[in-house]
């Protein structure tokens, strides 16, 4: 029996979903990312040199926390 797309979605959102409390710490660091990227964006034009500098080292921190963190196997 074949069910119609909008019952398959519902079904699958009423149903926890491990692998999202696993992933839980990296969607953190995503929306941080996220939010960081955003904030730049609107505020780079009025940055000094060295306000860039400082934001482009809390990026790269924030992505290789992002990185670590999508490659360490939780389990």
């Amino acid at each position: 029996m074949h069910t119609h797309p909008i019952e398959r979605m519902t079904n699958a959102a009423a149903k926890p979903d491990p692998e999202r409390g696993r992933n839980a710490a990296l969607r953190e660091l995503i929306d941080e990312l996220l939010f960081k990227v955003r904030d730049a964006n609107q505020r780079i034009d009025l940055w000094t040199p060295e306000e860039r500098a400082q934001a482009e080292e809390e990026l790269s921190m924030i992505m290789s926390r992002v990185r670590g963190a999508a490659l360490h196997k939780q389990g």
